[in-house]
């Protein structure tokens, strides 16, 4: 199928895309990397009337990893993301995670903040900025800027905090503390097609918390600190397996989703708290 009609406009500068986008308001869609975009449209799932094409904006490909955590503008690529090796450094869970998004073709294209406003609950790096506390900044014409926090920024399935008008300009994920270990698993039909359940773990010296992907309308997050004082493993699994909210599809039951989500969980638990024992926060992925 071809996509609906609509007005393109490529701005060169970041005050000529927010204008862009605050003329167009609730009708406009912003094109980054396109690979969820693009075929929404070919679907003629989406019909914005204004298509405001960010991707020869200077200064929005940045991407930078500190002592505080690695922040990445709106047109870092998912491959650069996943080969930059002082982005794992910080925070290795970005490459664990990125590495199992879709094919190569897609991470070369695709972006690491599309995939945030995208929102789908079944992608991986959401569940990576909810289980870390990250942010989106969000700009708007005017110079005006927020910081949405990742427990506010999804609102439901597809849908972000982003605003009509509205440009997330960057996404930060917090560095890990000493002493930390992180793991993500997943199960898919096949390689690079969505997971039927998966989930990111973050094990650090005073908590212990599991993100779910694929079982709810949103990232869920489940703190297990309690059972992984403890070792209880078998509990972490089920405290995940009592907070997930799956729905039945064509692929897979409501309760095969859930029953996989504390198996992962389980599994992922072990592995990141022998990393933290180990080797602390691990300087590769």
């Amino acid at each position: 199928m071809k996509p609906p009609p609509f007005d393109y406009h490529a701005p060169r500068d970041l005050g000529e895309a927010l204008a862009a986008l605050a003329e167009a308001g609730p009708d406009g869609k912003v094109l980054a990397g396109g690979q969820s975009l693009i075929p929404l449209l070919n679907m003629r799932l989406a019909a914005p009337a204004r298509l405001i094409d960010i991707n020869r904006v200077a200064g929005l490909d940045t991407l930078s990893a500190g002592p505080e955590g690695v922040r990445a503008g709106a047109l870092a690529r998912h491959a650069r993301v996943e080969r930059s090796a002082e982005a794992a450094a910080v925070q290795p869970l970005l490459r664990r995670a990125l590495r199992l998004v879709a094919h190569p073709v897609i991470r070369n294209r695709g972006t690491v903040v599309g995939s945030l406003v995208h929102a789908d609950p079944a992608a991986e790096l959401p569940a990576v900025l909810a289980l870390l506390g990250g942010s989106v900044r969000l700009a708007a014409a005017g110079g005006a800027e927020r910081d949405v926090p990742a427990a506010e920024f999804f609102t439901g399935p597809m849908e972000s905090a982003v605003r009509p008008g509205e440009l997330a300009v960057s996404a930060f994920f917090p560095a890990l503390p000493p002493g930390s270990g992180v793991s993500f698993r997943e199960l898919a039909r096949r390689h690079g097609d969505y997971a039927l359940a998966g989930v990111a773990v973050l094990v650090t010296p005073a908590a212990a918390r599991v993100a779910c992907i694929g079982v709810g309308p949103v990232p869920i997050v489940v703190d297990v600190t309690e059972q992984a004082a403890a070792g209880d493993w078998a509990a972490a699994a089920q405290a995940v397996r009592e907070r997930v909210e799956p729905e039945e599809d064509i692929h897979a039951s409501a309760d095969y989703r859930r029953h996989l989500a504390g198996v992962l969980a389980g599994q992922a638990l072990r592995d990141a708290a022998r990393e933290a024992e180990t080797t602390g926060v691990r300087h590769h992925a």
